[in-house]
């Protein structure tokens, strides 16, 4: 049994390391090309163009929309994180998971 754990630990745990810095990363390039896009993406979106992003927070969102107003036909949101509130108590007494908001696309 402890052979197999070990085994699972030095397998899987860089697995999950590695896929918690790859949605790192596309966070990273997401908001970059929400709030810099190159002269490229720009003209992407100017041909009809629309990129989904995935996993942002509202507060994200939200700027975006202020400040890129004018390419907001271009852009999609999809499983919105939103805004935390405080942790409210669920069953024995641990504080309640974050969710994300799903609109079945």
């Amino acid at each position: 049994m402890e052979r197999s754990a070990l085994f699972a630990l030095l397998i899987l745990g860089p697995l999950f390391l590695s896929a918690t810095a790859q949605a790192r990363d596309l966070r990273d390039i997401e908001l970059r090309r929400l709030f810099e896009p190159t002269p490229a993406e720009v003209r992407a979106e100017q041909q009809g163009r629309i990129y989904i992003y995935e996993g942002l927070n509202e507060e994200d969102i939200a700027r975006a929309i202020k400040e890129q107003f004018k390419r907001v036909d271009s852009m999609m949101f999809i499983r919105v994180k939103p805004t935390p509130v405080p942790p409210t108590p669920g069953p024995g007494g641990n504080p309640t998971p974050a969710y994300y908001q799903d609109d079945g696309c």
